[in-house]
């Protein structure tokens, strides 16, 4: 009987040796580079690094740096560009082979690279980006994205550093309402009334502001992303009762 027992026990630390170490965070960051320098399920033609460079910090004219950003918001981008909300030629194809591991391994991949300081002189921020534009129904750009451009979570993206031309032109692709995947058409809104001198102002001050990580804040993000949303509703209300 003893002998039995002994042979079960046995039995039992061989199985458990067997299985596989759970998949933490850090194994699927260091599992994303490998996606990232290879392009995974994709082949090399697909490989994230040769637009978005080793550093993530993108080509500094038209390709977004993903360096430090938040990884849920990559990874719903990635979801996204898959799913076809925010269509993208080049994206679509790159990440429709990745799977949901693989997605989210890449995000935390990118999430966890460093980032690059500015070295394009900066000044004050446009006004719309400190006051809004009440008259408008437009929060300020600071209640979603951070007084500095930093972020706010997965919802509101760190906007800082981000090449001039590639921010125009996703306000370009949101006023004609070919990227649908904001918060509740929160951009959809406030790029239509935008004009492009306006844009153009933000795009090349937040160009100038110095990469840093987006703090992690679901309250906040969802707090902003109510008050840009009731901003626009006060704003429609208010058209609506001077006709």
């Amino acid at each position: 009987m003893g002998r039995f027992v002994s042979s079960l026990l046995a039995l039992a630390a061989l199985s458990a040796c067997d299985r596989a170490p759970p998949r933490t965070d850090a194994l699927l960051s260091a599992d994303g580079r490998t996606i990232a320098m290879s392009g995974g399920a994709g082949g090399a033609a697909h490989a994230c690094f040769s637009c978005h460079g080793l550093d993530g910090m993108g080509d500094g004219v038209s390709v977004p740096r993903l360096a430090s950003l938040d990884a849920g918001y990559l990874q719903k981008q990635m979801e996204d560009y898959a799913s076809g909300i925010r269509p993208d030629k080049v994206m679509g194809p790159v990440v429709k082979p990745l799977d949901d591991r693989a997605r989210r391994a890449v995000a935390l991949y990118y999430s966890s690279l460093p980032t690059a300081g500015s070295d394009i002189p900066g000044g004050a921020p446009p006004a719309l980006w400190t006051g809004g534009d009440a008259g408008r129904g437009l929060a300020p750009c600071a209640a979603c994205h951070g007084t500095e451009g930093q972020g706010v979570g997965a919802g509101q993206p760190a906007l800082a550093g981000q090449p001039a031309a590639y921010t125009i032109d996703q306000f370009a692709r949101w006023r004609r309402a070919v990227r649908r995947n904001d918060p509740r058409g929160v951009m959809t809104t406030i790029a239509s009334k935008l004009s492009e001198d306006e844009v153009a102002a933000l795009a090349a001050w937040l160009e100038t502001q110095p990469a840093s990580p987006a703090p992690a804040s679901g309250v906040a993000s969802a707090s902003a992303v109510e008050a840009a949303a009731a901003g626009s509703a006060a704003s429609r209300e208010g058209r609506r009762r001077d006709r």
